[in-house]
């Protein structure tokens, strides 16, 4: 009976280790394309939200526990500033910002998004790089017509509402889906309020 348990035992064990080697390997084979599809993911965005940007470089100012803080602070604490980009025009003048932001107020799973924002803190929209959001409802806060509703405006906040907006502060959020909506609207929220407190006039 003890040499089937330790017979066993052995088989499990080096089950396991080969497991264990091919989990590896196969992370191995598979971060780099992964990486890869990531960042791909996130140029694409860029250039959706600074269209006419011909170059991005990383804001080396951007201090990611300061950002946590200032957002922490506010009433857009559930969204987190995870980077922030200088959008270059050809002779490498900065037009704006991207920022990278997450909310972690979906209504199903966090919701991540890039934000363009011009010097002067107009806007020029917002591309959603992670969504996990009910399938016909709150995936459709990366479509229109709740997605333009950003574009071109240059108000500090905004707000969420069911109804026909009354001004431009307001957003009319996709029918069955004010969860996301909100997440998406605050998101926003946190990354204008990024902009102001440590870009705006910066450049």
């Amino acid at each position: 009976m003890n040499k089937k348990i330790v017979h066993d035992a052995l088989i499990l064990t080096a089950f396991t280790l080969v497991l264990g080697f091919l989990l590896g390997v196969v992370y191995d084979i598979t971060k780099e394309p992964i990486a890869a599809a990531q960042k791909a993911a996130l140029d694409e965005a860029y250039k959706v939200v600074f269209a006419d940007a011909q170059t991005f470089e990383e804001d080396e100012t951007f201090d990611a526990a300061a950002a946590a803080e200032l957002i922490g602070a506010s009433e857009f604490s559930k969204d987190e500033i995870t980077a922030v980009n200088k959008a270059l025009d050809g002779s490498g003048n900065v037009l704006g910002y991207v920022i990278n932001v997450t909310s972690h107020e979906g209504s199903q799973a966090d919701i991540s998004f890039s934000v363009g924002i011009q010097n002067d803190g107009t806007l020029n929209g917002y591309s959603i790089t992670s969504i996990s959001e009910t399938p016909g409802l709150g995936v459709l806060v990366q479509e229109e017509p709740f997605y333009s509703q950003f574009e071109g405006k240059t108000e500090e906040t905004y707000t969420v509402v069911k109804t026909a907006p009354a001004s431009d502060s307001e957003i009319q959020a996709v029918t069955g889906a004010t969860i996301s909506s909100r997440a998406v609207t605050n998101g926003v929220n946190a990354c204008l309020l990024y902009f102001r407190s440590a870009l705006q006039g910066g450049n």
